[in-house]
């Protein structure tokens, strides 16, 4: 047996094993160019949220005085913090390697990215006029010497911090003759600035490079010897503190939250590792930074998030090409989609299938004299969300329309507080989630008045009713008309606004009452068949895997025999392949050109499977401290469509990696006597064959 230090991999590191496996994505050839710098953004852009939330917490710990080791997978958080700044260090040394080699291939594509100092004539006067158009007017430019306060920096705003040796050789404190300024780099124009083209070469230049450009321009009233100019940014905790003034409404609290989030403690300080020793010291010094706290040098270059913005130039040769979502079989665009539900359950399946058909369901109750009702929860929707204009047309037609919004979806709260009073003011009943918990569940219910009385038709999703993200997220949603499933859909809407009052299920796994209890069961239920010498199986795909619980639970079940397939996008906390323990799992993170999003779960049950979708991950939030639903799958054709397409995910060979003890986010070797599967692009063609079939 081996031994290890723990059971379990800390939650913190695993995720940054995650972060890994995008940056991975960066340096893959087989990625087309363009779309490996937008791969560095959402590096750049997790980074930034990891330690809004995540460092933030341990960060907490640490200054409460309390180790964490209960919480934190046996690590100490003062030890997990230092473990933390030393992975992040690395991988951020990697990530300019890889920014670098980027870089050099797009030159050979006849793009090139150029700096301040490479700049000819032409590109100068055009720089120039750009700077003077658009730029200068947005700038916000603090000099800092005479302040007897700092200025409050922006949570991951970027900012150039300038030196100016002046010309007066009269030392007037620490820092000699030098003065120091900062400039706020706008956000409201595009980072890439896409310069005249000279024959078959391409240009661009880096906001930040033009301002540094045009920096004499903006200290005319100086008289300095040289001028430079580096960037820093910091990142705040992003934990919301509640406010319990029973005056204000639930609105006035998240609102009066997210403005305090803005002033909230720093927990990462980045700089430009070129930076002069003086003009670092100087900034330390007036924003009370010392080197206990996570203080990171980083390249010329940060807020690398906006390489996911990159300009495409026309060169579609160096993007993923777009996929034309598919419909699905037997459920045509043209006919009613309730008519061909009340028939049959229909399984979506985007971006492989197209999200109208969510849209286009709620446009239909939203005309249909039929329709009495619509209930639904709202997570996260898009920026002009045709989901909120449905709910609106159908208020507006006299149905009843009740949202369940959460207004404290993480770094979504302003959003929806602005689409809660908007939908408010159009007359639709809001219900602000249940105290203490989270509502995450992805359900819609409608009620419609028929010749036999109410009939109820809705769906159940593993992701948010977003049709911006369903264009890049892998998600399930089942739309149905089984009456058990959706009278069950409709006591959690009653649980919403009589929270006092816990309902029984026999279809749906409900969290925070039942989804723990469920799952352990389903599993007990497998263990007894490996113990009884039964076929045992249980399969397993979702976003992360944190729960002490559920991963003890799976390690019995592999001590007992049952044989356990993981698929685990992102944290997963478990040791698979351990003799002893966890010899009888096999778990694999899949990243490529889609974000990969649902939770599936199999059950053998003897030949018989079991199939669930869910919103909710084996987290301890989604078990014990958010509202969450889960489905079972009883029509036979979309359960063994989610068993081909977890076979299919199974078998990918080319975007999957391994995990293991040794958390080295190694490729699955390819097997000699089985084909290349690349599982996201197989199975746009599994459904593409399913619908031409």
């Amino acid at each position: 047996m081996i031994k290890l230090k723990n059971e379990y991999v800390n939650r913190e590191i695993s995720w940054l094993h995650f972060n890994a496996r995008v940056l991975q994505e960066s340096a893959d050839s087989n990625v087309p160019l363009i779309d490996r710098l937008r791969f560095l953004g959402i590096f750049s852009n997790n980074l930034d949220e990891f330690f809004k939330v995540r460092y933030a917490t341990v960060k907490r710990i640490v200054d409460a005085g309390k180790t964490g080791k209960s919480v934190l997978g046996g690590e100490k958080a003062k030890d997990l913090l230092e473990e933390i700044t030393k992975i992040v260090i690395a991988q951020q040394a990697r990530s300019l390697e890889i920014l670098n080699s980027i870089e050099e291939e797009l030159k050979e594509e006849n793009i090139f990215i150029i700096d301040e100092n490479e700049v000819d004539e032409d590109q100068a006067e055009f720089i120039r006029e750009y700077f003077f158009k658009k730029v200068n007017q947005e700038l916000m430019t603090i000099i800092l010497n005479d302040l007897t306060e700092f200025p409050l920096l922006k949570d991951t705003a970027a900012y150039l911090a300038v030196k100016m040796v002046m010309v007066d050789n009269n030392a007037s404190s620490n820092y000699g003759n030098n003065r120091y300024a900062l400039i706020e780099i706008p956000k409201g124009i595009d980072r890439f600035i896409v310069l005249p083209k000279q024959g078959e070469k391409n240009y661009i230049i880096l906001l930040d490079d033009l301002i540094r450009f045009c920096l004499d321009s903006v200290f005319t009233m100086f008289e300095f010897k040289s001028i430079t100019a580096h960037m820093i940014k910091i990142t705040r905790d992003a934990e919301l503190d509640i406010d319990n003034d029973l005056t204000k409404s639930f609105i006035e609290k998240i609102s009066s939250s997210v403005e305090d989030r803005k002033v909230s403690d720093p927990v990462r300080f980045v700089y430009d590792k070129n930076i002069d020793k003086d003009t670092l010291q100087f900034l330390k010094e007036k924003m009370n930074i010392i080197d206990t706290d996570s203080v990171i040098p980083g390249g010329k270059y940060h807020n690398r998030r906006d390489y996911m913005g990159f300009p495409s130039l026309g060169r579609d040769d160096l993007m993923y090409t777009k996929i034309e979502p598919l419909q699905v079989k037997g459920l045509s665009m043209t006919g009613s989609l309730l008519e061909m539900i009340g028939q049959k359950d229909h399984l979506i399946y985007t971006p492989y299938h197209t999200f109208t058909y969510v849209t286009k369901f709620l446009r239909e109750a939203a005309l249909d004299p039929k329709v009495r009702a619509i209930k639904i929860t709202v997570y996260r929707l898009a920026n002009d969300s045709q989901i909120a204009s449905a709910l609106i047309n159908a208020v507006k037609n006299g149905k009843q329309v009740t949202v369940q919004i959460e207004l404290q979806a993480r770094f979504d709260e302003q959003a929806n507080i602005m689409y809660a009073n908007q939908l408010q003011a159009e007359g639709i009943n809001l219900i602000f989630g249940v105290p203490g918990l989270k509502v995450h569940s992805k359900i819609c219910l409608i009620e419609r008045e028929e010749t036999e009385g109410l009939k109820r038709y809705g769906f159940i999703s593993t992701g948010n009713f977003n049709e911006s993200t369903a264009k890049i997220y892998t998600d399930y949603t089942l739309f149905t008309a089984h009456e058990g499933i959706l009278k069950e859909m409709s006591r959690v809407f009653e649980f919403f606004e009589t929270n006092y009052k816990i309902h029984k299920y026999k279809h749906l796994i409900v969290s925070p009452h039942y989804t723990k209890s469920s799952f352990l069961k389903l599993i007990n239920d497998e263990i007894e068949n490996a113990e009884a010498g039964r076929e045992a199986y249980i399969g397993i795909k979702m976003n992360s895997l944190t729960s002490y619980k559920m991963v003890d639970k799976l390690y019995e079940a592999s001590r007992a025999g049952v044989k356990i397939q993981l698929i685990i996008r992102g944290v997963c906390c478990l040791i698979p392949g351990v003799e002893d323990m966890s010899e009888n799992i096999e778990a694999i993170s899949i990243v490529d050109k889609f974000l990969e999003h649902p939770r599936l779960f199999i059950f053998g049950n003897q030949g018989n499977p079991k199939v669930y979708i869910s919103s909710a991950d084996w987290m301890t939030r989604n078990l014990d401290f958010r509202v969450e639903v889960g489905c079972p799958i009883y029509d036979p054709d979309v359960k063994q469509e989610l068993l081909d397409t977890f076979h299919i995910s199974w078998q990918d060979n080319m975007k999957a990696r391994i995990f293991s003890k040794n958390q080295d986010n190694a490729y699955r070797k390819k097997d000699v006597d089985n084909p290349k599967l690349r599982s996201q692009f197989a199975l746009y063609d599994y459904y593409k064959q399913k619908l031409e079939s």
